[in-house]
């Protein structure tokens, strides 16, 4: 839909004379005879007197504000469904990036499993064979048995006890050196994910969380709460904390809304001096009431909940575009109230105390000597409240204006300005 107010470059709250001007003016610049390069000139003027035609019209440039207001809010309503389609969309892939992760680290953690597995099994089975090595240099020699069977038969005459000797006090001693071994071999959280993560800052964190964490979970006013688990289990304790600090569930997303429902308020400037609250009936039969505090032209007032409601969603807002009734007399700058003032020439040139009727009553203002047409007398707080207790002014443009019969002294002296002294 063509935005004909674009096309005479005017706004939409333009006056009939502002936009009767601003047509002549393009009228002049796009005409076909000013421009006969240009192959488009022709349609560029003819789509410019379709606008003049329909803006000049009251009533047809009311129906043209209606229709593209609704062409607007449905723009809008399609804008915020796409939006949410692709929010829709980007959870979706969310998901599914989220369950590969898991998936990649469940793998890693089979993996890892298996390979401490293997390594518990090596170790048995190396520990076994040590102990097979052990037992076979143990076995027992027929002439040192002898030896031996005679050395304690001299032993027990004499009444002394043989010291301690042989494979088993080897064998104790072993096993304190590997329990030994073992503890000062033991890995501590930090050289565990160096192991599986390699030597990254990522790592070294993680290392100094879990620590921090098993710290705390293990004791209890110094008292351990659980028995230190094997050495070759560590790594997959700590691979498990790990998955289980990524697998921690997000919270739930809360529930979609409802799109908003989009309408316009036809306002007159006394309600908004008033600050009273506007009734307005949207397309579904309802009337909802709308307050006007701080609003001016083009502001939208959101209610909340008071749009589209669906079974599953939460309710939509009602968001509410404020439109100010056209005048006459008055027109609306932001929250100044704009008004034109006619003054004769002997009062432009000269000065002079007058009233200007504002929307609130009368008004003295005191127009300066020496005044030209366009020129604005501006008087502070007369115009719509901004919200936060404070008013716009009432902007006075003054317009030189003629007699309506013509007056000899008045073109006497004209004449003589311009021709100079004549006999």
């Amino acid at each position: 839909m063509r935005d004909f107010y674009s096309i005479l470059g005017v706004k939409r709250d333009a006056g009939a004379d502002e936009i009767k001007a601003a047509w002549r003016t393009k009228a002049k610049s796009v005409h076909p005879d000013q421009n006969r390069d240009d192959p488009n000139a022709h349609n560029r003027f003819a789509e410019m007197g379709r606008a003049y035609e329909v803006l000049k019209d009251p009533a047809k440039r009311s129906r043209y504000d209606q229709q593209r207001s609704k062409v607007e809010a449905l723009e809008r309503e399609q804008t915020i469904m796409q939006q949410r389609n692709a929010a829709r969309e980007a959870a979706e892939k969310a998901k599914i990036a989220k369950a590969n992760a898991e998936r990649i680290l469940a793998e890693l953690a089979q993996a890892e499993a298996e390979k401490a597995k293997a390594e518990a099994a090596a170790a048995a089975k190396a520990e076994a064979a040590r102990a097979a090595k052990q037992a076979k240099s143990a076995k027992p020699d027929p002439k040192a048995e002898a030896a031996k069977s005679k050395g304690e038969g001299s032993t027990a005459d004499n009444g002394a006890k043989p010291a301690p000797a042989g494979p088993s006090a080897d064998a104790g001693k072993s096993q304190a050196a590997g329990a030994g071994g073992a503890g000062a071999k033991s890995e501590g959280p930090e050289d565990i994910v160096s192991r599986i993560f390699g030597d990254s800052p990522e790592a070294a964190v993680a290392a100094e969380q879990l620590k921090r964490d098993q710290e705390a979970s293990d004791l209890n006013d110094g008292i351990p709460l659980r028995t230190t688990s094997s050495p070759l289990l560590a790594p997959i304790e700590l691979f498990s904390s790990l998955v289980r600090r990524l697998r921690r569930t997000p919270p739930p997303p809360p529930p979609e809304k409802a799109p908003d429902v989009f309408a316009e308020a036809i306002v007159a400037i006394s309600d908004l001096l008033e600050q009273k609250a506007v009734p307005v009936t949207l397309t579904d039969g309802r009337e909802v009431r709308v307050p006007l505090s701080g609003a001016t032209e083009g502001h939208v007032v959101k209610l909340k909940g008071q749009g589209l409601k669906f079974q599953g969603l939460l309710r939509g807002d009602l968001a509410v575009t404020i439109r100010i009734l056209r005048s006459e007399r008055f027109a609306v700058d932001g929250f100044d109230i704009k008004t034109v003032l006619p003054i004769t020439l002997e009062n432009a040139v000269l000065g002079c105390e007058t009233e200007v009727e504002g929307p609130e009553g009368p008004v003295k203002i005191t127009v300066p000597p020496w005044s030209n047409s366009d020129q604005a007398i501006r008087v502070e707080a007369l115009g719509l409240p901004d919200g936060d207790g404070g008013r716009g002014a009432l902007v006075v443009e003054l317009r030189v204006m003629l007699w309506e019969k013509p007056d000899e002294k008045v073109t006497d002296l004209m004449r003589l300005m311009r021709e100079g002294l004549y006999i």
